[in-house]
């Protein structure tokens, strides 16, 4: 094969495999490379800021690709021999001191607009009156207490436009609070108490993902905020949370491993199994788990739920999910 075929293949090639690797990336979200729409002022502050540094390194990122393939084709071998040297370059003082201060001088204007924005990303607007929310992670799901006592799982409810405190801790592991649309990233850290904060400006359902490996079954850890009208949101935590908990701690955690109907997924077929007609088994079971010595067996899901919880709990899968024959106990 001539050389030069050689060279047209090997370009077509490596162009065909960029194409493949950068295929998925423009599929996703925003096209992949740039973060998603904020829909919180600390998440534009933070995208901001991204879009800075985007700017300045895609700048060199061309700058610099450009000089190479100018270089390689300006000083290609021509036909000559492979022990003949090419055209000697010497140094070029003006040159080098303006490559050394300017990425200097770039440094300096991300730093000073980061620190710019970083008051405004970290701290909630000074004349807001924040809802306070507790964020607890567990393996494997969120639990979220509203200033009333109202609770839910998975799904964060706020209203639209109001600012939003969140106290994260953890109960077992290391978790990652995360919504990206709505900001950073917060540590849920078993012994300690983080803060964030954020205020929906729009109404809509902002999804996200825990950011921390915290087991077997990290994957299926996936958090939600509903954003939503004040009256909407004040009917579901004076009604709808209370009414509906046996239902949403089946679903938002026992259904995560053993399927919406308890004939199981990651977790075995508990449909049938005569712990679920037991309050006090129910209780001794999520609150102690199964063989947690041994890895990817059930956790203590519910080592911090309160009587309230197992009774509701108890309640929804006595109805619900076990097909056994009722026995009585709890």
């Amino acid at each position: 094969m001539p050389c030069r075929v050689r060279r047209k293949l090997l370009v077509l090639l490596v162009v065909s495999f960029a194409v493949l690797a950068t295929a998925g990336a423009a599929y996703a979200a925003n096209g992949g490379f740039t973060p998603e729409t904020p829909h919180s002022p600390n998440a534009a502050r933070t995208n901001d800021a991204y879009y800075l540094i985007l700017g300045f390194t895609s700048f060199i990122f061309v700058l610099v690709e450009g000089l190479l393939i100018a270089f390689v084709w300006k000083y290609r071998s021509r036909g000559r021999a492979r022990t003949v040297e090419g055209a000697q370059v010497h140094g070029h003082t003006r040159l080098e001191l303006m490559w050394t201060a300017f990425p200097i001088v770039i440094l300096a204007v991300i730093a000073a607009f980061v620190f710019y924005e970083l008051p405004g990303i970290k701290s909630a607007p000074a004349a807001s009156n924040p809802i306070h929310v507790t964020v607890e992670g567990h393996q494997f799901y969120w639990q979220f207490d509203y200033p009333n006592g109202a609770r839910s799982f998975n799904t964060l409810h706020v209203p639209v436009g109001a600012v939003v405190d969140l106290k994260v801790i953890s109960a077992d592991v290391i978790h990652s609070w995360w919504v990206p649309s709505l900001g950073g990233k917060i540590q849920a850290i078993p012994g300690r108490t983080n803060h964030f904060w954020f205020q929906a400006t729009d109404q809509g359902l902002y999804t996200g993902q825990c950011a921390e490996l915290c087991g077997d079954f990290h994957a299926s850890m996936k958090d939600a905020v509903q954003a939503e009208p004040q009256a909407a949101y004040q009917h579901y935590v004076s009604s709808t949370a209370r009414a509906t908990l046996g239902k949403s701690e089946w679903t938002g955690v026992c259904a995560t491993c053993h399927g919406m109907k308890g004939t199981g997924g990651y977790g075995p077929d508990i449909s049938s199994n005569a712990i679920l007609a037991s309050k006090t088994s129910i209780a001794q079971t999520i609150r102690n788990g199964v063989d947690t010595a041994r890895p990817g067996v059930m956790p203590p899901v519910g080592n911090t739920w309160t009587q309230e919880q197992i009774a509701a709990l108890a309640a929804y899968v006595k109805t619900h999910i076990y097909k056994g024959a009722t026995t009585s106990g709890g």
